[in-house]
């Protein structure tokens, strides 16, 4: 018993137990400052750092596209409208397995391999961080609805809704109006990366492209509150996007459908202008393409199937085919004949189906010429040649007349330049000069080419615009107007305030107009019984109008015929048969529409082009009539 209270110290238990809590209490002291000098350095220090990182975890800054100006007819039909589209968007970076949720996709929507692989190239393409990629657009109501069934299922996906263009009238104003595209990267390189944050599509062709800057708009933005999967639960700030200026064209929604109509299915091009201001009324290329594919997306082999046609669907023949004219350009050749003073309306020649230059045998032939008769039209005068459209006239004409003088002349009308204020890609043709002839083929200007130029066949080509142009030009007696889509707009486009219109063409009286007008009236107006010659369209045309029209027939050659061979349409392939042409206007005294039409191989110009023209200014005037009742 005294060995066990010898081994135990008490006193020295005691001060081991207070050394060691009193070391715990230094322990717990300098813990605890520790702690507190954390907190004051989270809550004054970086206080702004961390709630800035909070904040970036539930809240984001979205962009705002702005809803994309409308374009109206002149009569406030729409021509492109925005309707509301639903997309798939996928935020790779909040989606726990990228390839997992890929699979739940494909399982949910019974997407097709060729969907699936879009998909793919959209995910691999790079982007901003948390940026959402749109995978899947145009969602139909019942995709969405099954979306939504599964959303817990698809952390890092979101249905959009957005707005998308559309086009109303589809294939029947395709070239006329334009279309949206998706943005391409050469676009992304050129565009304002603010303005464009968020768009997806941008104005391609025609207006939509000419008035891009216009009709975009400007972008906003929104504050929003989101969750741990990206969803939206609350917008805190928003910064509104500004919409883009509306439209008003020119252009007559219900003129434009009667063109197509007229056309029938052919391949070609209508431009109708309104002569007084140069708007263009209509303008129809054919074949066409529904622009709305391009919004709403297409597979491959459709799209193969557009841009690979043989009839060249996607081409704008109104303003980029390029034609040999034919006889629709003798009205120019006459007219600067009479400027020129190398003839005079009262001149006559002999007409007997031929022509010959001086010391050459190659001989020139009238349209009306076959094996067994050389055909011709007798006595000609200017006017008789038009009417008639005498070849052996303006054989002889252009061949007695300095050809820089004649190209000067024909340029004042527009060929060989483009006139149009709003349509840029518009084809210039070709006015053919000896330095051209000299740079592009290495040969001289022969005698023969002027010949040829003549009765508008050569080297020579125009578009249908320009031919409207030049008919537009001849009904308002010289002064020549540059064809333009736009109308009006919400907001003045100052590029529209600096338009100068060009110069009227010189060196004729206003006889000569009156006399031309008059001559070109004869096409369509001169026929029946006891009348020396009937004008080439009177038989198609001229004895069902009630209203006098001035018009111009032309068919323009596609191949050359050798010398005494005749040409047999049925013998040539599709693409080789000649042209047909018709240029007019109407009512002659005080014309308010001025059309060139052109049917592509599809042979004479007053058969088949002359009746499409009529086609179109009845429409026209018959709207016009119910309009002033």
């Amino acid at each position: 018993m005294s060995l066990e209270l010898s081994i135990k110290d008490p006193g020295r238990e005691q001060e081991m137990f207070v050394g060691r809590a009193i070391t715990l209490f230094v322990f717990v002291v300098i813990l605890f400052a520790v702690l507190v000098a954390r907190m004051l350095t989270l809550q004054i220090s970086e206080h702004e750092t961390y709630q800035l990182r909070a904040d970036n975890n539930r809240t984001q800054i979205q962009t705002l596209v702005p809803p994309r100006g409308m374009i109206y007819d002149r009569n406030g039909r729409l021509l492109a409208d925005n309707q509301t589209s639903f997309s798939l968007a996928v935020v790779a970076e909040r989606a726990e397995d990228v390839e997992g949720l890929l699979t739940s996709i494909i399982e949910i929507l019974s997407l097709t391999p060729e969907q699936v692989e879009r998909i793919r190239t959209v995910l691999n393409k790079p982007r901003r961080a948390d940026s959402a990629a749109v995978i899947l657009e145009s969602l139909s109501e019942k995709q969405v609805a099954l979306l939504a069934v599964n959303r817990h299922r698809l952390r890092g996906v979101e249905v959009v809704s957005h707005l998308v263009r559309s086009y109303p009238m589809g294939v029947l104003a395709a070239h006329a109006v334009g279309s949206v595209r998706r943005m391409s990267k050469e676009d992304l390189r050129t565009v304002e990366p603010v303005q464009y944050s968020g768009t997806q599509f941008i104005g391609k062709r025609g207006v939509e492209a000419f008035y891009e800057k216009s009709l975009h708009g400007k972008v906003g933005y929104q504050k929003v509150e989101t969750d741990a999967y990206g969803r939206v639960h609350r917008v805190l700030d928003v910064q509104g996007a500004e919409t883009g200026q509306n439209l008003t064209l020119h252009l007559d929604s219900k003129l434009q459908l009667a063109s197509v109509e007229a056309l029938g299915g052919r391949r070609g091009a209508i431009v109708a202008l309104d002569p007084v201001t140069g708007g263009i009324l209509a303008m129809v290329s054919q074949p066409s393409y529904d622009p709305n594919l391009f919004v709403s997306g297409m597979t491959s082999s459709q799209f193969d199937e557009l841009a690979g046609s043989i009839y060249l669907p996607l081409f704008n023949r109104a303003v980029n085919g390029q034609y040999a004219p034919g006889s629709t350009f003798k009205p120019v050749v006459g007219l600067a004949g009479i400027s020129m003073a190398v003839t005079n309306w009262e001149e006559t020649i002999e007409d007997k189906g031929w022509f010959k230059l001086p010391g050459q045998e190659r001989v020139y032939r009238d349209w009306s010429w076959t094996k067994d008769n050389s055909g011709g039209q007798g006595e000609v005068d200017l006017n008789r040649a038009i009417y008639r459209s005498s070849n052996v006239y303006f054989y002889d004409l252009a061949s007695r007349m300095e050809i820089r003088g004649l190209l000067g002349f024909a340029g004042q009308f527009g060929f060989g330049k483009n006139l149009a204020i709003d349509i840029p890609e518009a084809s210039s043709g070709l006015l053919p000069t000896p330095e051209w002839k000299r740079s592009a083929k290495n040969q001289p200007w022969y005698p023969g080419d002027s010949v040829n130029l003549g009765i508008g066949q050569g080297d020579l080509l125009a578009t249908p615009l320009q031919m409207a142009t030049v008919a537009a030009t001849i009904a308002n007696r010289g002064r020549v107007v540059r064809p333009r889509m736009l109308l009006s707009s919400d907001v003045s486009i100052d590029e529209m305030s600096r338009v100068e219109e060009p110069l009227p063409v010189v060196g004729l009286s206003e006889e000569d107009w009156e006399s031309m007008v008059d001559s070109m009236e004869d096409v369509v107006h001169r026929g029946g019984k006891g009348f020396r010659g009937n004008g080439t369209a009177w038989a198609y045309i001229g004895q069902k109008i009630a209203y006098r029209m001035a018009g111009k027939s032309g068919t323009a050659q596609v191949v050359e015929i050798n010398q005494g061979e005749v040409y047999d349409a049925e013998k040539l392939s599709e693409f080789r048969r000649k042209h047909a042409w018709f240029i007019a206007f109407a009512p002659v005294d005080n014309p308010t529409i001025a059309v060139a039409v052109l049917v592509e191989n599809g042979g004479g110009g007053s058969s088949v082009a002359a009746p499409v023209a009529k086609a179109v200014i009845d429409a026209h005037l018959s709207k016009e009539i119910a309009s002033i009742r």
